[in-house]
């Protein structure tokens, strides 16, 4: 009975709920402008905090930007910084390896040079000609001697004497001749030498101009980081995201060969420490000390990197003296070693007590006890867990490039993704902020159906009086007419 309190009829409900929907219908009317403003208030008072906080989103993203924008033109303007400095360096290298003696084999080439057309014009030099009284005498041995003996014998004489002196003469300039052509023959290992120095120097030129042209390249790429054009940005954006994917997967990588070091000193330390000690309800002390030695090997590691300047994490460590920083260098080699050598003892020590565990589950088995395996072949996983652990301590001592590499992309790749998601919930919010506002119009949309009978109503009085003031008004101009 509680709940019929309100009908009208007890026995009907739709007659009472249209009875009291026709009684309060004049006064749902009579509301019509309060409620309209209530709901654009409500609309207002929602949406627009919505909307305000939609536009400060976009504003902090558009402000997160520019700051990304600028730590990642620093990065790349040092990295590339640190490109050219690189190349100077080398092509400073270049000329003092392979060039600095130019000048000096310069001029032994041109001093070479000189003497080897020297002797080519004097080896091309011809024989002389004979002289005037060989003529004289050629002509007097043409003369007839009409059956003379002694002219006969006179003139054999001359022309044995004219041949033989010719004779001497011609074999003196092949004599010559045949020296000079021993000289250029001796030239050959030469000419051979030069043509392989200017071959290297060429070489070594090119080599320069390949050199000049990355410089060039960098040169250019550094000018446009100091521009701030969009072009650069994206490049460098797309080379951050590259070199995330890249050093991410080579740290996984990283990560399994930690969890195979793990496993191989776990068992040890659980030994050496207590495997009934526990730092927390589940983590056990030896599992800490077995990370503790990993996370110090990759320490020592990180500092071997960064004393050989191939990372700059710290840049304490690379504005240390030379001298200080190869104490430092020769201190975390030491450390690396040592743990490097106390893992392939742990190793060996695992292999020991798994095979005393073996045995133990052997002797308290009831079956037939195996023969014991061949101490050779024992000795082959023995022996290859300990080099496995001497020499994953130095693998792991490389990860601090991928990690320096990482930390430095992880910047740019994490304000992009902060930027998105700050975009994303600017533009939520702003959605929200319109359904809001739409949502109002439609209840008042929505409360002016539900009164639309005293609407029309309105609007048929309204359209009466708008007639008859129309009548009254052509009235007075018909009277004038």
């Amino acid at each position: 009975m509680s709940n019929q309190f309100w009908m009208i009829w007890p026995d009907n409900v739709m007659a009472s709920a249209l009875i009291l929907f026709v009684i309060a219908m004049p006064f749902l009317y009579a509301a019509r402008k309060l409620v309209h403003d209530l709901l654009r208030s409500a609309g207002h008072m929602v949406g627009g905090p919505l909307r305000l906080g939609a536009r400060w989103l976009f504003a902090t993203a558009h402000d997160m930007k520019e700051r990304n924008k600028a730590v990642l033109l620093a990065h790349g303007r040092e990295e590339t910084g640190q490109h050219i400095e690189r190349e100077f360096e080398r092509i400073s290298a270049m000329v003092t390896r392979d060039l600095e003696g130019y000048p000096a084999l310069q001029r032994k080439l041109l001093e070479e040079i000189t003497r080897v057309e020297e002797d080519y014009k004097k080896c091309g030099e011809v024989p002389p000609p004979p002289p005037e009284w060989v003529e004289a005498i050629t002509a007097i041995a043409r003369i007839k001697s009409d059956g003379n003996e002694m002219v006969q014998r006179l003139l054999e004489e001359i022309k044995r004497s004219v041949e033989g002196i010719h004779a001497k003469t011609l074999g003196e300039y092949r004599r010559a001749y045949e020296s000079r052509h021993k000289i250029l023959n001796g030239f050959m290992p030469f000419w051979r030498s030069l043509d392989k120095t200017f071959g290297q120097v060429d070489k070594k030129l090119t080599g320069l101009q390949d050199t000049s042209s990355k410089i060039d390249a960098q040169m250019e790429k550094y000018e446009q980081i100091s521009k701030k054009t969009d072009r650069v940005e994206h490049q460098l954006t797309v080379s951050a995201f590259t070199q995330f994917a890249i050093s991410a997967l080579v740290l996984l990588i990283a990560f399994g060969g930690a969890v195979v070091n793990f496993k191989l000193i776990a068992l040890p330390f659980s030994e050496m420490v207590g495997a009934g000690d526990y730092l927390t309800a589940t983590l056990r002390m030896s599992d800490v000390a077995a990370l503790v030695i990993i996370f110090l090997e990759a320490t020592m590691g990180l500092f071997v990197m960064e004393c050989l300047r191939i990372t700059h994490l710290f840049p304490l460590i690379s504005n240390m003296s030379e001298q200080m920083r190869r104490r430092m260098l020769w201190t975390a080699l030491v450390f690396l070693v040592v743990f490097a050598t106390i893992e392939a003892g742990l190793a060996l020590m695992r292999d020991m007590l798994a095979a005393d565990k073996q045995a133990l589950i052997q002797s308290l088995a009831t079956t037939q006890q195996a023969l014991p395996p061949d101490p050779l072949l024992r000795m082959i996983p023995t022996t290859a867990q300990m080099v496995l652990g001497f020499f994953l301590p130095f693998a792991l001592a490389f990860v601090a490039v991928p990690l320096e590499s990482f930390i430095y992309s992880l910047r740019t790749v994490g304000g992009s993704v902060v930027v998105m998601l700050v975009r994303v919930a600017g533009f939520l919010l702003r959605v929200l902020g319109n359904v809001v506002r739409y949502l109002c119009k439609v209840l008042i949309a929505l409360y002016d159906v539900t009164i639309v009978l005293p609407l029309l109503i309105e609007r048929v009085v309204k359209a009466s009086r708008s007639g008859d003031e129309e009548s009254r008004e052509s009235r007075p101009m018909k009277k004038a007419a």
